[in-house]
């Protein structure tokens, strides 16, 4: 067995479910140490002298509307409402969609409303995709990346790359998105009754996204990255129940696993919980890791079972909770589900472990759990 690998090679090596000197622990996202680091630079030295696999984030490639279209803001205080009522309409040479949101005591965009983010999904009124809109519209708020865009994205990978190459660890691209842009476009709920009611619509709106998306990927791949993944929070199955994820995600999934191997990248895959319902379609799409395996809030996980469907055909990336065990448990518990992880997900290769997906709180009680986790894997490993 090889002893001296790279954090690349050894990160590649796991990515491909191939045994290595040892498992890698790469955390997928770690913003409690990042807004402690003034650059890139800083945050993968730091993770490199926890002893940490860092990987080399390259930004995803920038979403912007066509400069045709025209969006306008306003607020609204409407009798008997708790909040005032955001509206936002996208006027574009196809027609004109227009969303409202509540403006909660929580909501952090001040009097804007965002195109994509989650606190859409509990708080809008009126989603901005009905099947009364025009996808013709939408099209126009999904243009393919202009040539300023794929400029900027081609510099931000040239710095990653450089930092990657220095440091000889491995580049990721995140990321890709088909099922959670539908959500925050149509709202949760509204998109399983359409699922059922209206699947035509609903498949039309996934020819849209989808050949954004690709578009998106195409320029990303472009760049040579080692490893290209699609964010799938609202594919898993409370979303998308089995036979619907079979009929509108799995295809797409499918193609975008043969468009980053074509490229010579590998694809992963990020759902963090309701995944084994749907395990059999995306190892059998191809995908070469699934990052997210959380043993404590995805109460559908069992990682025996896990470990045996996947063992020598896709890898496995998490098996600690960031959130209840890293951010909020003891030291104990922290051990213990390191140990778990090791144990059961690493036989055979094909394991990176990780605080599923994040370690955003910056206390000393996270940051000693932080400790303790290195220092059981590093004596397990």
């Amino acid at each position: 067995m090889t002893t001296s690998l790279s954090s690349r090679d050894r990160m590649l090596a796991a990515l491909e479910c191939r045994q290595s000197d040892h498992v890698p622990c790469c955390f997928s996202a770690f913003q409690s140490l990042r807004q402690r680091c003034a650059d890139q630079a800083e945050f993968l030295d730091k993770q490199l002298e926890m002893g940490l696999d860092a990987a080399v984030m390259i930004p995803s490639v920038p979403i912007r509307h066509n400069s045709l279209v025209r969006i306008r803001e306003w607020s609204e205080n409407l009798p008997g409402e708790s909040y005032p009522v955001l509206h936002k309409e996208y006027e574009t040479p196809a027609g004109t969609l227009s969303t409202a949101v509540s403006k909660s005591e929580d909501w952090p965009w001040g009097d804007h409303v965002p195109f994509m983010d989650d606190f859409l999904i509990p708080r809008s009124r009126k989603f901005l995709i009905t099947p009364e809109d025009s996808l013709d519209a939408l099209r126009y708020l999904l243009p393919p990346p202009t040539d300023r865009d794929i400029a900027q994205f081609r510099e931000n990978a040239r710095r990653a790359k450089s930092l990657a190459s220095e440091r000889d660890l491995l580049t990721v691209c995140c990321y890709g998105m088909i099922g959670d842009l539908a959500c925050w476009l149509c709202g949760m709920q509204e998109l399983m009754m359409l699922v059922v009611y209206n699947p035509d619509f609903v498949q039309q709106l996934m020819n849209v996204i989808e050949d954004w998306n690709r578009r998106c990927m195409e320029v990303a791949l472009e760049e040579g990255v080692d490893l290209f993944v699609r964010r799938a929070w609202y594919e898993n199955a409370d979303v998308c129940p089995p036979s619907e994820y079979r009929q509108f995600i799995l295809p797409t999934l499918r193609r975008d696993v043969e468009m980053a191997h074509q490229a010579g990248a590998k694809f992963g895959y990020l759902m963090s919980c309701a995944s084994m319902p749907l395990i059999e379609m995306i190892i059998a799409a191809g995908v070469d890791v699934l990052l997210g395996i959380d043993p404590a809030q995805d109460r559908t996980m069992d990682m025996p079972i896990l470990k045996q469907k996947a063992s020598g055909k896709m890898c496995l990336w998490g098996g600690v909770c960031g959130y209840l065990t890293v951010e909020c448990g003891t030291p104990a518990q922290i051990t213990e589900q390191v140990r778990q992880a090791i144990s059961i997900l690493s036989p055979g290769g094909g394991f990176i472990l990780a605080p599923v997906t994040n370690v955003r709180a910056d206390t000393e009680r996270a940051w000693e759990n932080v400790r303790t986790l290195i220092a059981a894997w590093q004596s397990m490993r």
